[in-house]
């Protein structure tokens, strides 16, 4: 085996940019949230195109305080995609309600709409939506589908900047919108995300529930212009984000377009090299529009045609020094929901199937181009061994 470094699975593309900025930051001794932070609200509000953008530590977060905008209550049902990570549910349950869980479509990773209104109740509030890997839901049924029965629309866009719609940006869209700038994400802040929304009543909401339920602008009650005094008028949370990760989400956003045609340059050329190939099935052409923000590369495998199952492909893949991931183990296949709400496998059949086939391959701005060939090399590698190995999956 070739024992060239290992390819990681996910690099961040940090400069000295991002160092320079952080340094500005310690040195002017104010680290909390502050200037820069709202500095980095109001560059992504004109990004996306939307009127408030409030940044948070999570995207997580950003969905609790949608949930909070909403008004989920005990008793309420949030339609929620199988297929996607673990938060999008479990702020649905903080909130005291009871996420209904919904199949993919058939053949790929987005939520089926038909899935979804045969699951809408009159407890029904809302449908949250998830962009997975980075590729538009089909927002316009969406809203025409929420309209029909009154239902509230939040996006997960986690994988989603910068994703459009209809030329449109995804963040500018639908009522409330949920963004990450976790590690891996098309811009990071290393742990971080931004809620955004064009509902000024909303907004301000959110900016009261992010920091304690405390009224006006408490962030500055230590600065020159701010005041001791402040009234807690509800029961809050600790979500603000900080000057020094918005320091890092300002400078990560000025490189954002040029960080997204790298990622649609490595996975156009993961496409060219891996269509045709027997036993690999790439993203379909609805999935390779400009739309698409190649958050993942979302690769999947015909286990009968090659030998070998997804989990074996990976570890073959591991030996040849490349690193992958699984987006994602569906939320229902987990023991927590199993036991809660009694789902088993075989209830959402296109989202396991998904499962059972993917790997997430490396993607990300700083990858060069030997490291993109070493992919697409190991890839076809593994294809071409065809091993005879039990099928079994773990």
């Amino acid at each position: 085996m070739d024992e060239k470094p290992f390819l990681p699975f996910h690099r961040p593309s940090i400069g000295t940019e991002e160092i320079q900025a952080v340094e500005r930051v310690l040195t002017s001794r104010w680290l909390t949230t502050g200037p820069v932070a709202h500095e980095f609200e109001r560059q992504f509000a004109s990004f996306v195109g939307c009127k408030y953008a409030l940044a948070v530590n999570s995207a997580t977060a950003a969905l609790q305080l949608s949930m909070d905008c909403i008004d989920v209550r005990p008793g309420d049902e949030v339609l929620v995609p199988t297929y996607t990570f673990a938060a999008t549910a479990a702020v649905v349950i903080h909130a005291g309600a009871r996420p209904v869980f919904c199949d993919t479509v058939e053949d790929g990773f987005n939520v089926c709409l038909t899935d979804v209104e045969r699951r809408i109740t009159s407890r029904t509030k809302a449908i949250v939506p998830v962009h997975i890997a980075g590729q538009p839901c089909d927002l316009e049924k969406i809203h025409a589908l929420a309209a029909k029965y009154d239902l509230h629309v939040i996006e997960d866009a986690a994988h989603a900047l910068p994703t459009s719609y209809k030329g449109r940006r995804v963040g500018a869209i639908s009522e409330l919108t949920a963004f990450s700038f976790y590690a891996t994400k098309t811009i990071s802040t290393g742990e971080g995300g931004m809620l955004t929304t064009d509902n000024e009543e909303y907004a301000q909401r959110a900016i009261k529930m992010r920091l304690h339920g405390i009224s006006g602008d408490a962030w500055k009650r230590y600065s020159r212009e701010g005041s001791w005094f402040y009234e807690v008028e509800c029961a809050g949370y600790k979500m603000n984000m900080c000057d020094i990760l918005a320091a890092l989400g300002c400078t990560q956003l000025t490189k954002c377009e040029r960080f997204w045609e790298r990622r649609q340059a490595i996975a156009k050329f993961y496409s060219d090299n891996f269509v045709g190939v027997e036993g690999l099935q790439v993203p379909p052409p609805g999935q390779r529009d400009a739309g698409h923000s190649w958050h993942l590369y979302i690769l999947r495998i015909w286990p009968e045609s090659l030998g070998l199952n997804r989990n074996r492909f990976i570890e073959e893949l591991s030996k040849r020094g490349i690193g992958t991931s699984v987006h994602f183990i569906p939320l229902h296949l987990h023991p927590f929901y199993a036991q809660k709400y009694g789902y088993r496998r075989g209830h959402f059949p296109n989202a396991e199937d998904a499962y059972l086939r993917c790997l997430s391959l490396p993607i990300f701005p700083d990858m060069t181009d030997e490291e993109v060939e070493r992919v697409v090399d190991a890839v076809k590698e593994v294809v071409e061994q065809k091993p005879l190995r039990s099928m079994a999956v773990v």
